[in-house]
């Protein structure tokens, strides 16, 4: 059975941090492309940052650029979300999502993050 598992969302103040995971399993994670991806209320889910399979490829939305860094570790079928100097506007659902060329996308359940002012 394929799941993706997030964890370690939660409440935070202004310019605090958290490292978000995303744990995998019933698929070959290895080669797997992962991804980030977040959905505040009212708006639409959008791209945060992707990391490639072999995790030396990664990119950012320009709103996190500088803040956030993905990473993954494949022993593991771990996709981790390191968070820094967050703000209001990173209130959100993330969820991970693992894709590949040539076999169906997964999706985790999301994770609440909420940032106070």
């Amino acid at each position: 059975q394929v799941q993706l598992v997030e964890s370690w969302g939660g409440l935070v103040q202004v310019g605090g941090s958290l490292r978000l995971s995303c744990a995998a399993s019933g698929f070959k994670f290895s080669i797997y492309f992962m991804s980030w991806y977040r959905q505040a209320p009212g708006k639409e889910r959008e791209l945060v940052a992707e990391i490639s399979r072999g995790g030396d490829d990664t990119d950012y939305a320009g709103s996190v650029k500088g803040r956030f860094t993905i990473s993954r570790d494949n022993n593991k079928n771990t996709t981790y979300l390191q968070m820094n100097n967050l703000t209001p506007e990173d209130t959100a659902v993330y969820y991970c999502k693992a894709t590949h060329r040539y076999f169906s996308d997964y999706w985790g359940q999301g994770t609440q993050v909420t940032v106070s002012s």
